[in-house]
């Protein structure tokens, strides 16, 4: 297969975007470009990631169209690969993806795929439909928060079905996740989220809280191609999230992992919808009847994705086949013999705040053995500078997990 015979366009500047830039590097030996409202310190002093244009209005529609149709003009007779590296960017390619078909190779659901998934009620409408678990859920609005009260018992979740709007808000005490134990803080959160220095007004999902530590959780990464059939899947068995106000819910540190009922059962409802593109799952396993729940999925691939491309499943690979080749691959699934410890937080964060002793076990072999890879520091793109930085973002991880670890209440 030759290489640079395209030119991959991120649409980001995190995590997320860094890691494409890193899969895209390490499959093809293709350095990328980025488009973004700016780039995050991981995305900066890089030498497989340029960022070409900072648009700070790039949410809005005539800005995105225009900016990338002028830079696909800039760029004529160039093969151009486009990712989207985030939930705004993905929202703004599937409301914009016919304007844009001509001038980039892409892969992303439809408007009504996206109306069906992007939001977490009738996503989970959909589990119901597919015979997907999921935790006893219900949703809050404006109208109804006064007075609200769950149908089901205290602890329970609290989280936004709108991720981008959530995201573009702001109000006091602002926390990504709540883990909320009565009604005095289910009213003191309501008040909040839907307070008048808060621009919210979708509804909030509300969750039966399901038990156990952060090792419960699961992430799953697909790629299904531009027929709608599953090419690639890759399990992921969580050791720590994120524990900061806006980080709860993402991870940290994850191992390879492997389940033939979880892969089926993802497998069957992704091509039962006719999805198309990258897709990210949430699960947890719930102690108390022996099955994973499904919280949600985010149509695109997490910006923790890169452990898929640490597990030799590399995300650009099965892109790259697909929207520019046009190739028809059977199914790549990672397993066990591809079992790594994909990190971005240090390793005695690990051991400190894990307390599940297999799980520590298990990800003490895999660093004994050299299996530990993190998106940050790439051996492909070192520099004094990157270092730096991967040294203060190091540092500034220790010091978050001693304040937050553990802070998912109002109170906290």
């Amino acid at each position: 297969m030759a290489t640079n015979d395209f030119l991959p366009v991120l649409l980001g500047g995190d995590a997320n975007a860094y890691g494409m830039a890193r899969s895209f590097y390490e499959e093809f030996g293709t350095a990328s470009r980025a488009i973004g409202k700016g780039a995050f310190h991981i995305c900066q002093h890089s030498k497989i990631l340029t960022f070409d244009v900072t648009e700070p209005n790039l949410e809005d529609d005539d800005v995105f169209t225009r900016t990338l149709l002028d830079y696909a003009a800039a760029h004529k007779g160039q093969t151009l690969v486009l990712v989207p590296c985030g939930d705004n960017y993905t929202k703004m390619l599937v409301r914009n993806q016919d304007k844009l078909r001509d001038a980039y190779r892409f892969n992303i659901m439809s408007p009504d795929q996206f109306a069906l998934l992007s939001t977490k009620e009738r996503f989970y409408d959909t589990c119901v439909k597919f015979g997907l678990e999921f935790p006893k859920t219900c949703e809050v609005t404006p109208e109804t928060a006064a007075g609200f009260e769950p149908p089901f018992e205290y602890p329970v979740v609290v989280k936004p079905s709108n991720s981008v709007a959530y995201w573009n808000c702001d109000y006091p005490g602002k926390k990504k996740v709540f883990v909320v134990q009565n009604a005095d803080e289910m009213r003191r959160i309501l008040a909040g989220v839907y307070s008048e220095t808060s621009t919210y007004r979708d509804a909030m999902i509300v969750q039966d809280f399901v038990p156990g530590d952060d090792t419960c959780m699961r992430v799953m990464n697909c790629y299904s191609d531009t027929h709608g059939k599953v090419k690639m899947m890759a399990l992921g068995d969580v050791l720590l999230e994120e524990h900061t106000p806006e980080g709860i819910g993402s991870y940290g540190a994850i191992m390879t992992g492997y389940n033939a009922d979880i892969n089926e059962r993802i497998k069957g409802f992704l091509e039962e919808i006719g999805y198309v593109g990258f897709s990210n799952f949430d699960l947890k396993y719930d102690k108390r009847d022996g099955s994973f729940k499904l919280f949600e999925i985010n149509p695109r691939q997490g910006r923790s994705s890169y452990f898929t491309t640490a597990s030799n499943k590399n995300l650009a690979r099965y892109l790259v086949r697909d929207v520019v080749y046009g190739e028809d691959r059977p199914l790549d699934v990672a397993t066990l013999d591809d079992e790594v410890l994909w990190t971005m937080i240090p390793l005695d964060v690990i051991r400190t705040y894990v307390s599940d002793p297999e799980a520590l076990a298990r990800a003490e072999r895999l660093i004994r053995a050299g299996k530990v890879r993190t998106s940050y520091w790439s051996p492909q793109d070192k520099s004094l500078a990157r270092w730096i930085s991967y040294q203060v973002n190091q540092r500034n991880y220790r010091k978050q997990y001693a304040a937050c670890f553990g802070h998912r209440g109002i109170d906290d």
